[in-house]
């Protein structure tokens, strides 16, 4: 089997076990995994909770009286005296509401003021009589008691299980005992201990519903009971409780199914409104938004008659707060501070619209047939396509299955997993693109291996990335070349036999590449002792003069210890000769149906070979062009050779011998090149005598420097045979 079939045939494979690990994930019960993939869950339930919430009109049938910041500052701290509750409650049912509940709890008496004062007084003192005369005026529990026996009233209580708070108050009559189960285990959950209202205030009201959240593992509260076990009856929530009464009913019912040994609940049925729920009897809050999605009415204008009775008549009354310092503010999906009595709000409305968002009895089978259909196509997919394709193909299955997802909730309230089916869809896309990086770099290696001999790293990760990315269909730009060729190879071909020639020549060629390789380079061509590098190309190179002219310096180093070194071994000795040149070249893939390169041509490429020929004639290994020099000057110092018109070429070229980087150029250097300079410029003017003069005292103190002793020869020929009137002070080479 060809190589990428193989590949893809992994890649499927591989596709496959995690859509059978996934498969997994979606039925284990491991702790850790299922604790992970419910933290999942929940943030994306909460996103699509959010982008499915919109700003709806406040329901007219729900209020909120609010015992807010505002009524706190008005009528001082909470708690208040039961008679100013009394009071509240008094202005609110003379507005005529359907059903009012206290999201407040009434646990302990409180303290009649008479009694206190009168136990002060002494035993027989005719005061004590009196003031214990009045003490009923000051029972305020009691006028609590008739004010709340007065209409509909419901009063919240809260189950727990904490140990050392034993049960306080009394709780409601509860007319609904437990189901029969057969036997089984009931999941409705069971608490023993309880914190009620006073026995006076609850008989006086008659109704009660608990106000018990159980926060989800992540403390949101998105789940709540709307019943609970206590002993061997029911009770029902403060939201089932409130829209019982509203309704008119005498009581709920639940349907239960069997599941193996427990008897889950399926539903609750209030009247011809029918509840689904989960199999604990709890049901997902069916938020209509953030705060304020309810009317509120601040308690302090019921207080003091400033509330609009028209809001309140006919209306379920919800008494809570929504101030920081009362600590009833929950997390919920659709806000971090929210207040409690807003979310039986939001239960009462669901309960009465008939609208809860629940998971079906379908919802696994549905969950596992959508991971199958989804892990499949993808694993068979995405191993055919290249990374952008692939990303995009994801992305679009990402969102095939959140819109379907939002789609189903939205319309129709189910409540569908999306935590595995996302996991699997972003494994298997990281699957794909991990193995197919794998199988790209090993491409990449391949490349490498097969074309770094010629072509630089950098050209190689470009290759492997696109073949479009560097230009192979020619252009013209600012470029580089080198030439360097090792002097008197014809000699040292003539010393060596051929075997002895290909090792040498391959010691040599090694370490140059390696150089021009390290300075960016890109090897053109090697042509029996010729090497051709050019810089800029294939890849952009804004430093490609400086590059350049530090490979040369460092090409020239490895040369000096090669030299050596084969000296050492009896070797022929080996010197090159460096030519360098900046200009417009054309660069790309040349040549034949037969034979193509990545290559340069051009005259400024023909220039560099000329400069490299210079060497020799200057005495020098390193030449290079006026174009090469520019921008380098504070980077390099560099030693004037002359003004030269090399053969095929009319215009005169200033050349230069980079020495050394200026960083280490000694004074002496420094004091040469400036004496060169001088001299120089002194044989442009014709001024010989000072010219011969410089440029003995130069070739003096610098003997082994043939430059000196050229221009010494050159201006005695110049006075035997003066220049023309137009000479610009160039000198025209006649050999390549």
């Amino acid at each position: 089997m060809p190589l990428p079939r193989r590949d893809k045939l992994v890649q499927i494979l591989l596709g496959v076990a995690l859509v059978a690990v996934c498969l997994w994930l979606q039925r284990t019960d491991a702790g850790v995994v299922r604790s992970l993939l419910q933290r999942i869950e929940y943030v994306l339930y909460d996103l699509r909770l959010q982008a499915s919430l919109e700003r709806v009109a406040p329901d007219p049938r729900i209020v909120i009286v609010d015992i807010d910041d505002a009524s706190l500052k008005q009528e001082g701290r909470w708690p208040w005296p039961r008679d100013k509750v009394a009071t509240l409650l008094e202005r609110l049912q003379q507005a005529g509401p359907a059903v009012v509940a206290l999201d407040i709890l009434f646990a302990e008496p409180e303290a009649n003021i008479a009694e206190r004062v009168a136990a002060e007084l002494p035993a027989g003192a005719p005061e004590r009589l009196l003031v214990r005369a009045l003490s009923p005026r000051f029972d305020h529990d009691r006028r609590l008691a008739e004010v709340l026996g007065r209409g509909d009233t419901v009063l919240g209580y809260v189950f727990h299980d904490d140990p050392h708070a034993p049960p306080s108050g009394a709780l409601p009559h509860s007319h609904q005992p437990l189901p029969p189960s057969g036997g089984r285990r009931l999941v409705i959950p069971a608490f023993a201990n309880y914190s009620a209202n006073l026995a006076a205030l609850q008989q006086a009201a008659g109704h009660g519903g608990f106000f018990t959240v159980t926060a989800d593992e992540d403390g949101i509260n998105r789940r709540v009971p709307l019943v609970l076990r206590h002993g061997d009856r029911l009770y029902p929530a403060l939201a089932l409780e409130v829209a019982r009464l509203y309704l008119l009913l005498d009581g709920f019912e639940l349907e239960t199914a069997a599941i193996g040994d427990i008897e889950a609940v399926e539903a609750i049925r209030l009247g011809k409104i029918r509840i689904p729920t989960d199999e604990a009897g709890r049901v997902i809050v069916p938020y209509r938004g953030p705060q304020g999605s309810f009317r509120y009415v601040s308690a302090t204008d019921v207080l003091r008659d400033r509330a609009n009775p028209a809001l309140l008549e006919g209306a379920i009354v919800l008494v809570g707060t929504s101030a920081p310092g009362l600590f009833d503010l929950r997390a919920t999906p659709v806000q971090a501070a929210y207040p409690g009595v807003e979310v039986h709000a939001n239960l009462i409305a669901g309960i009465l619209d008939g609208r809860f968002p629940y998971r079906p009895k379908w919802a696994d089978g549905a969950n596992y047939a959508l991971l199958v259909l989804l892990g499949l196509s993808l694993s068979l997919l995405l191993p055919h396509l290249k990374p952008v394709p692939l990303l995009l193909a994801s992305g679009a299955a990402l969102a095939a299955l959140y819109g379907f997802n939002y789609w189903i909730w939205d319309r129709h309230g189910l409540v569908l997993s999306l935590s595995t089916p996302s996991l699997m869809a972003l494994g298997l896309t990281g699957l794909n693109m991990g193995y197919g990086f794998l199988i790209e770099n090993r491409r990449r290696e391949f490349l490498k291996s097969r074309f770094g001999e010629y072509v630089p790293p950098q050209l190689v990760e470009e290759m492997s990335r696109s073949n479009e990315a560097f230009g192979f269909e020619g252009e013209s730009r600012e470029m580089t070349v080198l030439f360097c060729d090792i002097r008197g190879f014809t000699t040292l071909s003539e010393k060596l036999d051929a075997q002895a020639l290909k090792a040498l020549l391959n010691r040599f060629f090694t370490p140059m590449t390696r150089v021009i390789f390290e300075h960016r380079g890109t090897i053109d061509k090697y042509v029996g002792d010729m090497i051709m590098a050019f810089w800029g190309a294939p890849l952009h190179d804004p430093q490609h003069r400086r590059h350049a002219v530090e490979a040369a310096l460092g090409m020239l180093a490895e040369v000096r210890r090669l030299r050596a070194q084969f000296e050492a071994e009896g070797l022929p000795g080996i010197d090159i000769g460096i030519g360098i040149n900046t200009g417009i070249m054309n660069v790309g893939d040349m040549g034949s149906a037969y034979r193509r390169a990545y290559t340069v041509i051009g005259d400024s490429v023909n220039l560099g070979s000329r400069l490299e020929g210079l060497t020799k004639f200057y005495g020098v290994n390193l030449v290079v062009s006026a174009g090469t020099r520019a921008g380098l000057e504070e980077e390099f110092a560099f030693r004037q050779l002359d003004l030269v018109k090399v053969k095929g070429k009319q215009e005169a070229v200033a050349v230069y011998e980079p020495v050394c980087p200026l960083t280490q150029a000694s004074a002496e250097l420094l004091e040469e090149i400036a004496a060169n300079d001088a001299a120089f410029a002194l044989y442009r003017q014709r001024r010989w005598d000072e010219a011969e003069a410089a440029y003995r005292t130069l070739a003096a103190r610098h003997p082994a420097r043939e430059l000196y002793g050229i221009f010494l020869r050159r201006i005695a020929q110049l006075r035997r045979t003066p220049p023309p009137a137009e000479w610009d002070g160039s000198y025209t080479r006649t050999e390549k």
